[in-house]
């Protein structure tokens, strides 16, 4: 098993990494500066106890609602709850801090509600884009092309996407930002 910077495993994947709580309680006590000791046991009931003391400190401490997700789920390897539960650290953390000017300019405390306001904020005066949620607001393609060409304008002009299709849309935005910018594709754009 190889380790991280500061001698702590190196997740290989995801859903089987975080179900005995050893890496959530590790991931935890880097993001928050408490000092977090696993139960070491090979057990189910280990690993649930460790996964209940991180979702309890998520709860409790940050006041993060895990709607649904419990460490049952997490122990069992449940591939769309694990994702749920990373998906609201992220929010939280990383989310949290890079919008932290936007949130008090806003008053905002929905995260959710903060990175759409983002979003607006950084689209506003683009042609043809209007993001009003994170569903229909972005199928068209120029949502992502219009956040990436705000923080980039070298790469692309804009007004070039305007009247293209969706497909040719959604594929630009992905290769730029994968090319240009090292994103992962994390999503791939399909022909309907």
């Amino acid at each position: 098993m190889s380790h991280g910077k500061a001698k702590r495993p190196t997740i290989q994947d995801l859903f089987t990494d975080l179900q005995d709580g050893q890496q959530l309680l590790s991931l935890l006590e880097v993001l928050s500066g408490l000092r977090l000791k696993p139960e070491k046991g090979k057990l189910r009931v280990h690993h649930i106890n460790n996964l209940n003391r991180a979702l309890e400190i998520l709860e409790n401490n940050y006041n993060i609602k895990l709607v649904n997700i419990s460490s049952n789920d997490v122990a069992d390897g449940n591939a769309k709850l694990t994702l749920g539960l990373v998906w609201s650290i992220i929010l939280h953390w990383q989310v949290k801090d890079v919008m932290k000017n936007v949130m008090e300019d806003l008053g905002q405390t929905n995260l959710e509600r903060t990175l759409l306001n983002w979003c607006q904020l950084s689209t506003k005066g683009y042609e043809k884009v209007d993001i009003v949620n994170f569903t229909t607001s972005w199928r068209d393609g120029l949502a992502f092309n219009a956040l990436i060409h705000h923080y980039r304008p070298d790469l692309f002009t804009y007004k070039d996407l305007v009247g293209r299709d969706s497909l040719s849309n959604l594929n630009h935005a992905f290769d730029t930002a994968s090319n240009q910018l090292g994103i992962d594709k994390l999503l791939d754009a399909e022909g309907k």
